[in-house]
């Protein structure tokens, strides 16, 4: 086994910020798989270019012959499984991409790491670990004064994709508990920061508000998350993969609990200071929308395990993190450019144009 790392959906948004904070911060050399589906980009990874600890295989997960010719080449250590379809509203109109990835492909995933950690030798594979992330999602709704989730509250998912995301945390876990296999998951909350795909909450409040185009809040805006800053999440989980117990569930917040209309508010006053619209304010631009189908009220993240028994807490604030967000948006304008093609302009126009925001 060699001291190396295999990455699944590290072109994606969150993978991909792993993988750039890793190659940054460790020494272990990376073999990155992700299918470039439209949310997985090469562009995401550029500063890598010629970086010789990083390797970007184009492979789907699903296809088991593939991967396990790439763990018998690499023998990796650890493998960190990021590979998902993740948007809410995409599973609604969409829900069987959900199950082929987040749950077959965990499946097939599984089983050839499975193979694989049956192959090594007994202390290679105490050392093996095989963490998944997950997403708060797969609890349920909160309501405004239930409790937080902790790792101990029952899966109650409401949408196709929290549904997939449950399916395959249960598979994770089977495989600890029946195989023995060194399990880890992770459930964290909203992800926001550079390289997220423009169909997600604030990367789509920005660009449209610069374009000048509707703000879409669904239903009264009063729903509530908990948001952390993707640098913030990829640090828990190196924290989690070099000092978290096998079989152990970790949940992961960022400890700013907001409403979806504070959310926007807060990104149309910044750019108001960074960028001042010309003909008002972009507050003018918000507009209320039809509801998302089943939409759940309020997540909120219960970190204290994870800072309690390993001793990992966020850094950013929500104000420090949005600062942030917002200027990478800005400055990155040609990466803006090529992700929203026509099949993304398409996509926000069916999902969006029903509901009353052109």
């Amino acid at each position: 086994m060699n001291n190396r790392l295999l990455i699944t959906g590290g072109a994606g948004f969150i993978g991909s910020n792993f993988v750039l904070q890793w190659i940054k911060c460790e020494h272990a050399p990376v073999n990155n798989v992700d299918c470039l589906t439209y949310a997985g980009n090469r562009q995401n990874l550029a500063d890598l270019e010629g970086e010789s600890r990083h390797e970007l295989v184009v492979e789907d997960i699903c296809n088991s012959g593939a991967v396990s010719q790439l763990l018998r080449k690499c023998q990796p250590r650890a493998i960190v499984h990021f590979a998902a379809e993740s948007h809410v509203d995409r599973s609604i109109l969409g829900p069987e991409a959900f199950i082929n990835t987040n749950i077959v492909g965990t499946f097939r995933l599984l089983e050839e790491a499975r193979q694989y950690w049956n192959s090594l030798g007994s202390a290679d594979r105490d050392e093996f670990r095989f963490l998944h992330v997950s997403t708060d999602e797969v609890y349920g709704s909160l309501g405004p004064d239930d409790p937080m989730f902790s790792e101990s509250t029952p899966y109650a998912p409401n949408s196709p994709y929290a549904a997939s995301k449950a399916a395959s945390d249960h598979l994770v876990r089977s495989y600890h508990h029946t195989y023995g296999m060194p399990t880890l998951i992770t459930n964290c909350s909203n992800n926001y920061g550079p390289r997220q795909f423009p169909e997600k909450l604030i990367p789509l409040m920005i660009l449209n508000a610069l374009n000048g185009k509707p703000l879409p809040v669904y239903g009264d805006g009063l729903n509530v998350r908990d948001w952390l800053y993707v640098e913030d999440h990829c640090e828990a989980i190196r924290t989690v993969l070099a000092k978290g117990k096998p079989g152990e569930t970790y949940n992961v917040g960022g400890l700013n609990e907001m409403t979806n209309l504070e959310v926007v508010k807060t990104i149309t006053s910044i750019l108001q200071e960074l960028v001042p619209r010309k003909d008002g304010d972009y507050k003018s631009l918000i507009t209320f929308v039809k509801d998302r189908l089943g939409h759940d009220r309020r997540y909120a993240i219960d970190a204290t395990k994870i800072e309690r028994e390993l001793g990992w807490r966020p850094r950013e604030t929500f104000q420090s993190g949005i600062r942030k967000t917002i200027a990478w948006y800005l400055q990155n304008r040609d990466w803006v450019e090529n992700v929203t093609s026509g099949a993304y302009k398409d996509w926000i126009a069916q999902n969006y144009a029903a509901r009353g925001a052109q």
